[in-house]
């Protein structure tokens, strides 16, 4: 859930162009590396450093742009004309950040969204919504008061203006999507007959007696991908006990060889299916999957018990794995 509103706010911001140069500079104590990358929508800049000291001069469009240090990663608005300094200690990466210098009004209030951002993650962890959305409400207005600031550039007072009022209907659908996925455990899950990558087809409600763990994804979605290292392993780990992993690829059917050659290449184990009509199959309907990678724990009576299921990445998978596979 790291920056989850960050993404939100920024998401509907674009780049528009203007041709002007910027200097930025930064003094990073305790660098993660050599280099650091600024990122933009079709802009990618490379600064080379020595003993933590970066600085170069570049044409970039003014907006929103990704700063990263090789390990983590921090947001940066850039203005034509603007000459900014980044002090920062990587060691306590959000927490130390400070931005100096002409232009540089904007991506300070970025660095204190991303950090106020970080203590409201817990409470949706938690998924406390009334705890999170009153905490939300008072970034809003912390933010809003920043926004007030005679030097903030006014495109980016009006865009982060309606981010936050987009984000917070965002952040309620999100609950409600929540709360809906939370009705659907301990009810029977839904079955599915999909072809299966070895040939012929498969059917969900085929594999009762067992424990089910299923991975909803596709080939071309990167946090997919990232799980599919730590599933092998969490497979690996309970290979040859009462439980069952799926993947229910929603990738289109124009994508069929895709996925089959996705699989090979990639030697995927568990049971490998294939959704009829991606998004619109039956299956993404009867679970309210809106978004990927979705996780999937069903039980040996075919019920569900976690509709929204720990990540392979998340040591907490395995605990609960742990309690109920023998």
């Amino acid at each position: 859930m790291k920056k989850l509103l960050l993404g939100l706010f920024l998401a509907s911001a674009g780049l528009y162009a203007q041709d002007n140069k910027v200097k930025f500079t930064a003094e990073i104590q305790n660098r993660n590396s050599d280099s650091i990358v600024i990122k933009g929508r079709n802009f990618n800049k490379v600064i080379k450093g020595k003993d933590g000291k970066f600085s170069d001069t570049f044409e970039a469009p003014q907006g929103f742009y990704q700063l990263g240090d090789g390990t983590e990663v921090t947001q940066l608005y850039l203005t034509p004309g603007s000459d900014i300094t980044l002090k920062m200690d990587a060691k306590m990466f959000d927490e130390t950040i400070k931005y100096s210098g002409k232009g540089s009004a904007e991506s300070n209030v970025l660095a204190y969204m991303a950090i106020e951002q970080e203590k409201l993650d817990p409470l949706m962890e938690k998924n406390d919504q009334q705890g999170f959305l009153t905490g939300y409400d008072k970034l809003t207005k912390d933010v809003t008061a920043k926004l007030g600031e005679k030097d903030i550039n006014d495109q980016f007072r009006t865009q982060m203006t309606m981010s936050l009022q987009q984000s917070k209907g965002q952040l309620e659908q999100m609950f409600a999507a929540k709360a809906a996925m939370a009705k659907l455990n301990g009810t029977v899950s839904p079955d599915f007959e999909y072809e299966n990558h070895k040939g012929g087809k498969t059917k969900l409600s085929a594999l009762k007696g067992k424990y089910v763990y299923i991975d909803t994804w596709a080939t071309w979605c990167g946090p997919c991908r990232q799980e599919i290292p730590h599933l092998a392993k969490v497979e690996e780990k309970y290979h040859g006990k009462n439980i069952e992993f799926v993947s229910v690829s929603i990738d289109a059917q124009k994508d069929h060889d895709k996925w089959k050659k996705f699989v090979d290449d990639k030697k995927l184990g568990g049971v490998q299916v294939m959704a009829d009509k991606d998004w619109n199959s039956d299956w993404a309907k009867a679970y309210g999957i809106q978004s990927i990678p979705r996780f999937i724990l069903i039980g040996p009576d075919g019920k569900i018990i976690d509709s929204d299921a720990p990540r392979p990445s998340d040591p907490n998978l395995v605990a609960k794995l742990d309690t109920l596979v023998k």
